[in-house]
């Protein structure tokens, strides 16, 4: 289920810190979060589908890794971050 070249693109110009950037851990946890809320509308018609329930959760645990490590390391871009995505409420 990987995204939509068009989709991944957008989604890195919003997120990236520089010009070139595609690997910041901004960029990453938004390439997560809309991969995660892709594989949460499949389970609602899948409920059954539990290998890729296990890839849902290594995704999961994969972004709170990086959100643990930027909000650890800039608080300030961690806050603009979980804002725009609309997580951590």
């Amino acid at each position: 289920m990987a995204l939509a070249a068009e989709a991944k693109t957008k989604t890195i110009s919003k997120y990236r810190t520089h010009k070139t950037d595609t690997g910041s851990p901004e960029v990453q946890v938004a390439l997560l979060s809309q991969r995660i809320l892709e594989l949460t509308e499949h389970f609602k018609t899948h409920a059954k589908d539990h290998h890729s329930r296990r890839g849902l959760l290594t995704m999961v645990a994969r972004r709170r890794r990086l959100l643990d490590y930027l909000k650890a390391h800039s608080p300030e871009r961690y806050k603009t971050l979980i804002t725009s995505l609309g997580i951590r409420r």
